[in-house]
């Protein structure tokens, strides 16, 4: 059936119960549709309007804010109310229009939806937090105190409690960042977050997650020059970044994507490398840590796009998942619906720190290999007086002695393994400091191959320079001899006539 079919098919009264599991279905729409956009923020609020804000087009970040009514399925435009504080409420003399903004991130908080970052004409040093109240319109800048980050956009932020975390993101300067920090909602005071271990690569355009309320995960994004697949995670008791194995289907590099988790499953729309966009749409299995693909659409869809977003919604009791915009060689404005099949809701504690990952690994290890190599320990036929027929009490007692030999047989091996491990570790993060290190002379050597360069290209400017100096020269000393010959010349010419002499004489 085709897309057209499809919308002709749904009733915008119960279009939501007529969905089939698992696969994504154009929603039709009644009226007018904002401008097709991508790289703009996205939220629900209270499980009835989809509200986008800003986004880019063509080059031009757009300012407004846009409204889609899940019930009605029509969009309309919210005019915005000017306020300078939404804890104080203060008027502001000169109405504030929100600015025009692209890659910024918008999340729900209690009644407000806070939008953070982004790029735009509206010079900035450190990121500013605007609010908007869906209910009254209003619209303003949250003055928030400690250490801001600075200006950026591309960057994600992830509610965890009370806190937003904030990580990595493009500043102003195209300068690619993998910091972290923290905004306490309820005292809007900003921390920078002390990391420990590997951090991710620098980059922009990826997408977090929390898991537990304990785990932040960061998948994908790129840099100037590399997209990225890999996984990473951030123990937010310990601060300790670590990057685990994964299972599951391989997942191709990707930036631009956008991500909903609901349970312990986080589902990935989207994103591509600036060739191609990705039309798989993924989901983790965060506690076990295994990607599979949900479902696929068309090369060229609209899903399979960069600069997307994807949220969540409940109706009547079950989720759907709502996708909107998006840029994969043509801008789009179409809503995009996917009835989410329920699933199992049960969260075996296999997501732990790395440490107490490793420790649970080696105990799984330890009972398969148990298992599969079970110890037979010889039977006892009794008779009827109790005795062994087949071992004697010092038999038994030779049996005991051994098996507590080969216990501490064990005992010694798995000392053994734990320095091999802790030796290994040991040289994991040598070889990491190494490499650092040598990223950063190379980092050293390229800059100062660009200077030399620099030098190379003005030393070649000189040379071309003094080129055109000793071709002047060399005229000028062919002006020279022809003048010199000249004067012979006329030297030889009056001394043949006479000159003045032979006049004087006569």
């Amino acid at each position: 059936m085709g897309t057209e079919e499809i919308k002709k098919e749904l009733n915008a009264a119960n279009w939501f119960s007529q969905l089939a599991y698992d696969q994504w279905v154009p929603i039709p729409v009644s009226g007018a549709r904002p401008s097709a956009r991508y790289k703009h923020a996205a939220a629900v609020a209270d499980d009835e309007k989809l509200y986008v804000a800003g986004g880019s087009r063509t080059g031009r970040y757009l300012p407004d804010v846009q409204v889609f009514d899940f019930r009605g399925l029509v969009w309309s435009s919210l005019k915005l109310k000017s306020k300078v504080d939404a804890g104080k409420g203060k008027e502001n003399g000169a109405p504030e229009v929100l600015p025009a903004t692209s890659d910024h991130s918008m999340v729900k908080w209690g009644n407000k939806l806070l939008l953070l970052g982004g790029h735009s004409k509206a010079n900035s040093d450190s990121m500013i937090v605007r609010f908007i109240d869906p209910e009254t319109h209003a619209c303003g800048v949250i003055e928030t105190s400690g250490e801001a980050p600075v200006s950026r956009g591309g960057h994600s932020v992830t509610l965890v409690g009370s806190r937003l975390i904030i990580f990595g993101g493009e500043d102003r300067n195209r300068k690619l960042l993998n910091n972290v920090y923290a905004l306490d909602l309820e005292t809007m005071t900003w921390d920078v977050i002390a990391t420990k271990q590997t951090p991710p690569a620098p980059r922009f355009e990826h997408t977090a997650a929390i898991n537990g309320d304990r785990y932040l995960l960061i998948f994908g994004g790129c840099s100037h020059s590399i997209f990225f697949n890999d996984l990473h995670v951030l123990d937010l008791q310990t601060m300790e970044w670590s990057q685990p194995e994964v299972q599951g289907d391989l997942v191709t590099p990707r930036a631009g994507h956008s991500g909903v988790t609901i349970g312990e499953n986080w589902y990935i729309v989207g994103g591509g490398d600036n060739k191609n966009g990705c039309p798989e749409t993924l989901v983790l299995n965060m506690s076990k840590l295994a990607w599979s693909a949900l479902a696929s659409v068309k090369e060229r869809d609209p899903l399979a796009s960069e600069g997307l977003s994807v949220c969540s919604v409940l109706i009547n009791g079950e989720r759907y998942l709502v996708a909107f915009g998006g840029y994969n060689g043509k801008y789009n404005n179409e809503v995009f619906a996917m009835r989410l099949k329920p699933r199992d809701a049960s969260r075996p504690k296999i997501f732990q720190s790395p440490a107490a990952a490793a420790a649970a690994a080696s105990v799984t290890a330890a009972y398969a290999l148990a298992k599969s190599e079970k110890l037979e320990f010889p039977s006892l036929n009794l008779n009827s007086n109790g005795t062994g027929k087949n071992s004697t009490g010092q038999d038994l007692a030779f049996e005991i002695d051994a098996l507590k030999e080969e216990k501490k047989e064990v005992r010694a091996e798995n000392s053994r393994l734990a320095e091999k491990i802790d030796e290994v570790n040991g040289t994991r993060a040598e070889l990491s400091k190494e490499l650092h290190s040598v990223q950063g002379q190379l980092v050293a050597e390229r800059s100062r191959c660009f200077k030399l360069e620099a030098q190379t290209a003005e030393l070649q400017k000189m040379l071309e320079s003094l080129q055109s100096v000793e071709n002047e020269v060399q005229l000028l000393r062919r002006q020279k001899s022809t003048l010199e010959q000249e004067i012979e010349r006329n030297a030889a010419q009056r001394q043949g006539s006479g000159g003045v002499w032979r006049w004087i004489a006569g």
